[in-house]
């Protein structure tokens, strides 16, 4: 079932030609731009007699500005910058090389320095940076090529001609709460494309219609995926060294969940700080914000923020399956980047760089068509575009992820078992006991409050909502404040939950309604209802969203849809 928002029927939408349109102005979105750039200036000062042009070549991002939706922990792995833009050290906005690392194992109380850092997470060489200044950096360069790049515009969904994606529909702007058309209102675009290049994010919503649509992920493992609780902090001078990394695992998750935390030390006695929990976690009533509250309340984690403020927040889904969760990445007119399509690699909790190869392979791809003419014959097929394919399996993105194929799945049956998979795939070459390790998705794991202690048992710290105390920990509403999100009040929600009478009467009762925990932004409430028999009703804040797709994702019953706001509505990860 393909679900988007409710198009305005009997309206004419402007219509624009493109030729290649790629939706999203992430770290993927503005590689694979650039790239095609660098590659079209090439061919025309050696062809001065058959010129290549730009100007039909868009970004769309939903943000109202470059990068402002654009959150990761974040370390850079170099690699591909130096591909791109051999020598971008000299002026990118790059916070830290790092010459530290650490990892520890966390109780309650105590703590466990690994004598080793183990080979994924050592990061000597890479960088800190802020993902937002980054992409808003990598954007600008795009911008000096000629490139268009329309912000506040969100690619509502997609066009087909038959098996065909032949363009993207842009969302439509003044449309109130009721559908009904405002007096500012402004259809969305119609861009009809030759090449359509995805690069939303975690969960893309157009990704998502893709693989319905297509049953792309018939061969794959369900996709997994983590969410990631962030915050940014001023810490008193030398309390932590700028490029000094720190990861945790264990405390205050137990041996059942999977996540762990990561402190990065930056410029400006400010510190990076994050929780990711596994997204396949058994109890409903788990709320992974109030993991990253309890964890900073361990002695470790206390000492090092002792004094100091907390300046942003934010939230962000990854996906964890590994290349055994990746689906066909070419098609008929379209192609697939970086976390859209899975590049992560969960072992060393690092994406960005694999994004940004992603890109620059689909855009090699995409120039081979406009050089050889292909467009003007109306060729972008599948079987053309399906060289992104054999790019991305021949380049070191699948050496990378093939060695750690089936690090995730490996901790299906906890802690300990994870440990001992992941040991013995680090000495078979990401093996283990088998090539492919089975998987499912994350929601099914999710079990009914029946079936669970009444009282939490081992997770009991983990349930229910954190109180924070203004300090050092935070209630949600009071972390969402400091995430810069808004959105217009009178829209349509883009959180479409398809049938709201699960919601009322068998989730509140079998699953305690999760959504109330799993969100981190408090978009999802259950309110008093003397007419529901369970006597309560779910109540939507949409505007408290902060773009993490975890409702998307998490839902037991799969019936919430995250679909894009008005563009240019969502979270202000300025310095993120």
């Amino acid at each position: 079932m393909l679900i988007f928002r409710k198009p305005i029927e009997g309206i004419d939408r402007p219509q624009m030609p493109a030729d290649v349109v790629i939706v999203g102005g992430g770290p993927a979105g503005m590689a694979c731009a650039l790239r095609l750039s660098q590659l079209i200036d090439v061919h025309n000062a050696k062809n001065p007699e058959s010129q290549r042009s730009k100007e039909n070549i868009y970004v769309l991002e939903k943000a109202r500005e470059i990068g402002q939706h654009c959150l990761s922990g974040a370390l850079l792995d170099p690699r591909s910058m130096r591909e791109l833009l051999p020598g971008f050290e000299k002026e990118a906005p790059l916070d830290a090389e790092v010459t530290k690392e650490a990892v520890y194992f966390l109780t309650e109380k105590s703590k466990f320095k690994l004598p080793i850092t183990p080979p994924p997470l050592r990061d000597h060489g890479n960088y800190v940076i802020s993902l937002n200044r980054f992409v808003k950096w990598l954007g600008g360069k795009v911008e000096e090529t000629g490139i268009t790049i329309f912000t506040g515009f969100a690619g509502s969904e997609l066009l087909f001609d038959g098996n065909r994606v032949t363009g993207v529909r842009t969302d439509d702007k003044g449309v109130d709460k009721e559908g009904h058309q405002k007096s500012n209102f402004e259809p969305g675009y119609d861009l009809n494309a030759k090449i359509v290049i995805l690069a939303e994010g975690p969960r893309g919503s157009l990704t998502k219609q893709l693989v319905q649509k297509f049953d792309l992920a018939k061969n794959a493992n369900p996709q997994t995926y983590g969410v990631g609780i962030k915050e940014l902090w001023e810490v008193p001078s030398s309390r932590i060294a700028p490029g000094e990394v720190i990861y945790t695992m264990g405390w205050p998750l137990t041996t059942k969940e999977y996540g762990g935390a990561w402190i990065y030390g930056s410029k400006d006695n400010i510190v990076s700080l994050g929780f990711v929990t596994g997204l396949d976690y058994a109890d409903p009533r788990l709320d992974p914000q109030r993991v990253l509250q309890d964890f900073k309340q361990h002695p470790f984690v206390t000492k090092l923020l002792e004094g100091g403020k907390m300046i942003r927040y934010g939230a962000k889904s990854l996906p964890y399956g590994g290349w055994w969760a990746i689906p066909p990445v070419a098609g008929n007119g379209w192609m697939i980047l970086g976390d859209s399509a899975g590049f992560v690699n969960s072992a060393r909790l690092k994406g960005i760089h694999l994004a940004i190869k992603s890109g620059m392979l689909a855009a090699e791809t995409a120039f081979e068509v406009l050089r050889n003419d292909a467009l003007k014959k109306d060729d972008s097929s599948a079987a053309t575009l399906g060289d992104f394919q054999k790019k991305v399996e021949s380049s070191w993105i699948k050496d990378e992820l093939w060695k750690v194929r089936n690090m995730h799945q490996g901790f299906a049956r906890g802690f300990y078992a994870g440990m001992f998979h992941t040991a013995l795939q680090m000495v078979t070459g990401g093996r283990g006991l088998r090539n492919r390790y089975p998987a499912k998705a994350g929601y099914e794991h999710m079990r009914k409050l029946a079936a669970l202690p009444a009282d939490g048992g081992a997770e009991a710290h983990l349930l229910g909502p954190a109180k924070g105390d203004g300090k050092l920990t935070f209630d949600k509403l009071t972390d969402l404040y400091h995430s810069g999100t808004k959105h217009e009040e009178d829209q349509p929600s883009h959180l479409v939950i398809h049938d709201t009478n699960i919601c009322n009467t068998r989730c509140v009762k079998e699953f305690g309604s999760p959504c109330q925990n799993f969100c981190p932004a408090n978009v999802y409430e259950m309110v008093d209802d003397a007419t529901q028999p369970s006597g309560k009703r779910v109540s939507l804040n949409p505007s408290n969203c902060v773009h993490c797709k975890t409702c998307d994702i998490a839902d037991p019953y799969q019936i919430i849809t995250w679909v894009p706001p008005e563009g240019g509505g969502g979270p202000n990860y300025d310095g993120m």
